[in-house]
């Protein structure tokens, strides 16, 4: 069934606020929280520094209203960096990959910063950030996370 969901970024600090936000909302994660160290390596990619092994990979929280808050950390040892504006964006999972494809055409049109849909080890993934600045994230887990 289609959904959608806020994914926020951190710099470091994601299992000390969706821990937060799961004591004030009073709810459980909807799967086991994720750490880098759990996602197989990438051989084209440098190892990742010790520091960032367990830094949150993934985590998803639901809060009332039928929405979810999903939450990573981002990593300065991969390039990334907070910034205020790209410390959220809107997560869509439609029912298909022609509904994601049709999605992102759309948003992405006119956008920056698009990696159209494309099969990843967890699912059918991409992201844009539309002409207006919003980022937006297209998943289809073929796994629960």
């Amino acid at each position: 069934m289609a959904s959608v969901a806020i994914y926020l970024n951190f710099q470091g600090n994601a299992e000390e606020a969706i821990n937060h936000y799961k004591k004030v909302f009073g709810t459980e994660f909807s799967n086991p929280l994720v750490r880098f160290k759990d996602a197989p390596s990438n051989p084209a990619a440098p190892p990742l520094p010790e520091a960032d092994q367990n830094k949150v990979a993934h985590v998803a929280l639901p809060i009332p209203g039928g929405v979810q808050i999903m939450a990573a950390d981002m990593l300065e040892s991969m390039g990334q960096k907070l910034i205020a504006g790209n410390n959220f964006t809107i997560y869509l999972s439609p029912d298909t990959t022609e509904e994601a494809d049709k999605l992102y055409s759309g948003l992405s049109e006119g956008g920056t910063d698009g990696i159209a849909p494309h099969d990843e080890f967890w699912g059918y993934w991409g992201s844009c950030k539309d002409r207006f600045g919003i980022s937006w994230m297209f998943n289809i887990l073929k796994q629960t996370w």
